[in-house]
């Protein structure tokens, strides 16, 4: 239930145009819907300004379909990330017009009638390479579903730097950067070095043995000498989606 919701809430109980009783069904769920496997936080909009979004890592799908009936029963939309082929199946058979993303795994059912996307400007997504657009993806939907405007580019990596530096007025033009790379994660450095808007930099997995799954990267972000950087973990697209969601939002 979001801050409005409540409030419209309370206020058709002062004024006579709800009952108490009444009331008290509409906030069954609220603050948390006990399914036994998961306790679904509905408090969440009023904290953090968005429904709670399901990891479908470790759950089946029956628990993940469970929890996003809670979901869609309350707000008319749910973003699930990290779901499978079997997940994001079932999803669709019980959500007809739920979004599937299979590069990033992720399902986004939109609300009816859509939102218009807010926010200071748009957030746009930097993939360095071609195989890290799952986790690029994921960042992008996400995004999308926090609210915001986003754009992409991809395939822009220091291999060929030419690629990122032709792109520098659609970055200059961006009110947030998430910057996706892994092998030397330096794409994050060069993009930072560039803009005077926050970067947050996704180091991914991608990489060959010494990228040791992506901590190379991650350590390199971590060691940009460019101001403004800031770094989520390994493959964290949505992490880097919520960071830049806030700093758009913000007043």
């Amino acid at each position: 239930m979001t801050a409005a919701e409540l409030e419209r809430l309370l206020a058709d109980v002062a004024q006579g145009a709800l009952t108490p009783e009444a009331a008290v069904q509409r906030l069954r769920r609220f603050p948390v819907d006990d399914l036994a496997y998961a306790q679904v936080d509905h408090l969440r909009p009023l904290t953090q300004g968005f429904p709670e979004v399901v990891l479908a890592i470790g759950k089946t799908p029956d628990q993940v379909l469970g929890v996003c009936h809670s979901l869609a029963e309350s707000y008319g939309s749910f973003l699930v990330t990290r779901a499978d082929g079997d997940t994001r199946e079932a999803l669709q058979d019980r959500f007809p017009k739920v979004e599937l993303n299979d590069l990033g795994r992720t399902a986004y059912l939109p609300p009816d009638p859509p939102r218009a996307a807010t926010g200071r400007g748009t957030v746009l997504v930097v993939t360095a390479g071609t195989s890290d657009l799952p986790v690029a993806e994921e960042a992008a939907v996400a995004a999308c579903a926090l609210g915001n405007r986003v754009g992409r580019l991809t395939d822009v990596g220091v291999a060929g730097i030419h690629r990122v530096l032709r792109q520098a007025d659609e970055l200059f033009r961006a009110s947030v950067v998430i910057v996706v790379a892994g092998m030397d994660g330096a794409l994050a450095s060069v993009v930072g070095g560039m803009v005077r808007v926050p970067v947050v930099a996704v180091p991914t997995s991608v990489g060959y043995g010494a990228s040791f799954g992506g901590l190379a990267a991650l350590l390199a972000m971590l060691n940009s000498c460019a101001s403004g950087v800031v770094v989520v973990n390994i493959d964290n697209g949505f992490g880097a989606a919520a960071a830049a969601s806030r700093i758009n939002h913000l007043p």
